[in-house]
């Protein structure tokens, strides 16, 4: 399963520092990157699953937010973690 303790767990030493911190923004950010990956495989096969599609746009906002948060404390962590995960720049 994809979201076993395990697979949170290196996601979280990766990009949060050590694997028990899972307060970190970056990575809840992280997180977030890779079930939105993953619930956009699911929806390119299930066109009309709007339970999924609801809940990948909720995500996708939790992200955004972290992202502006981290934008307006720590620029170079925002930084960092763009970068990190291949994601574009959409604080403006």
């Amino acid at each position: 399963m994809y979201l076993s303790s395990e697979w949170k767990s290196d996601i979280f030493a990766t990009h949060g520092g050590a694997a028990t911190n899972t307060g970190s923004a970056e990575g809840q950010v992280a997180l977030f990157t890779k079930r939105i990956a993953h619930l956009t495989g699911h929806l390119k096969k299930n066109k009309k699953d709007f339970a999924t599609q609801l809940s990948l746009q909720k995500l996708v906002g939790k992200r955004r937010a972290l992202l502006a948060y981290l934008y307006k404390k720590d620029i170079q962590r925002y930084r960092a973690i763009i970068k990190a995960l291949e994601l574009r720049d959409i604080i403006k």
